[in-house]
């Protein structure tokens, strides 16, 4: 017998566990499930409490998730879309958009208030560029379902606030109404989540949920952006290529013959509401605008002056608030045709390839024009960042979406 056969061979090293072989991995995973706690249930709540909270909370966020994309490399297919997103016809139609707002810096009566403005929109547009980037190719169902439990939580959290008001919400209320507005925008990328899994009941109570709260808000603008996205999400659902042509249709529509507005509802508001009436008021400054500078028209009176001019009289004061009126008086014919195209563009182009999404995302569009229409501050920075939040799930839902039922076991008998 060999004698080197008795002797016992050393054993094989055990492979080492993934989670000791890479220790990134296990670090961007948790960096990534904070970034999207933060997102996806942080965001909303805190929105009811502090009137920056968006603003703060959504940086941090999207720093964490790019962290953890560092780390792994988890989002290797971002770079190559958001080139061929950069290169579409509605892109296209953005950049000449941001190059007019640019021009218009040198006809404005307001260069320094106008400049932070524009800097606040590149950096909003860097900051979706950055979150786009940092998204995994594939998304955890465990990380998104983060995010119907957030809305639940801050709806009950309105519920409770608007019924019996905390010392820590501003007296104005103001904070609890841009929460609402926030929750609403939230809802809808919520219910296309539940509703792509299955769940829809869940989804029936989530919405619910968020239509009474809404409903106790201090003002009534967060129920009637919520019915706005409501409706356009049964016409989406019953005809989805219907529904999304005529939300494109509808809403660049409204900005490109906007001008043509007042005198088609001043006289309907003076018959229904009379004369005196506010709304009348406001439709006749229009009116009055458009006849009275026709020029001004074409090329607008520059970034910022919707808003500045009625402090220092070159707007009256009761000037429409409506985004409507604000894009046109800033930003003339060249930026209103400019941005009815990048709305029919991104309402078309964002259903995707996953029907189950596309009545979510209409009724998404359709609220925040909504908003933009009743009179919301669209200049704003918590604005522009929660369209950037609610830009950025629909993202990560439509990349959690790559297997959508457990394959079936084939029983195999022998012969």
């Amino acid at each position: 017998m060999n004698v080197q056969s008795k002797i016992a061979r050393p054993r094989p090293m055990a492979r080492l566990s993934p989670t000791l072989a890479d220790p990134s991995s296990d670090a961007a995973a948790v960096l990534r499930r904070l970034g999207f706690w933060l997102l996806f249930f942080a965001t909303p709540l805190a929105a009811l409490f502090a009137r920056r909270a968006v603003v703060v909370v959504a940086p941090l966020a999207i720093g964490l998730l790019a962290l953890a994309a560092a780390l792994d490399g988890g989002s290797k297919l971002s770079g190559p879309r958001l080139r061929h997103i950069l290169v579409s016809p509605g892109s296209v139609a953005g950049f000449l958009l941001l190059f007019w707002t640019v021009l218009s810096l040198v006809w404005t009566p307001f260069l320094p208030e106008a400049s932070e403005r524009l800097l606040n929109i590149v950096g909003m547009l860097l900051l979706a560029a950055i979150g786009y980037l940092a998204l995994p190719d594939r998304m955890r169902s465990a990380n998104l379902y983060i995010l119907p439990v957030g809305v639940a939580l801050t709806a009950l959290a309105a519920l409770g606030l608007a019924l019996r008001p905390a010392p820590m919400s501003d007296p104005d209320g103001q904070s609890l109404e841009r929460g609402l507005v926030v929750l609403v925008l939230f809802v809808w990328p919520a219910i296309s989540w539940l509703h792509s899994r299955g769940r829809n009941m869940e989804a029936l109570l989530l919405a619910v949920a968020v239509a009474l709260a809404s409903l106790v808000a201090p003002t009534p603008l967060p129920f009637q952006g919520l019915a706005v996205g409501a409706l356009v999400f049964a016409v989406a659902a019953i005809a989805p290529k219907t529904g999304t042509v005529l939300t494109a249709s509808v809403m660049a529509g409204l900005l490109l013959l906007a001008p043509l507005i007042p005198f088609v509802l001043k006289p309907l508001a003076a018959g229904f509401l009379g004369t005196p009436s506010a709304l009348t008021a406001e439709l006749e400054v229009w009116r009055s605008i458009v006849l009275g500078e026709p020029l001004r028209l074409v090329t607008g009176h520059g970034l910022e002056t919707a808003l500045r001019g009625r402090f220092v009289g070159l707007l009256p004061a009761n000037a429409p608030s409506t985004i409507l009126f604000e894009i046109w008086y800033e930003l003339g014919l060249v930026g209103a045709a400019a941005g009815a195209v990048v709305l029919f563009a991104a309402v078309t182009g964002a259903v995707g390839e996953r029907p189950p999404l596309i009545p979510g995302i209409m009724a998404t569009f359709a609220t925040a024009y909504a908003f933009g229409c009743l009179g919301i501050g669209t200049a704003q920075v918590w604005w522009f960042t929660a369209l950037v939040i609610v830009g950025l799930i629909f993202v990560a839902i439509e990349r959690g979406q790559f297997r959508t039922k457990r394959p079936k076991a084939i029983l195999r008998t022998g012969r």
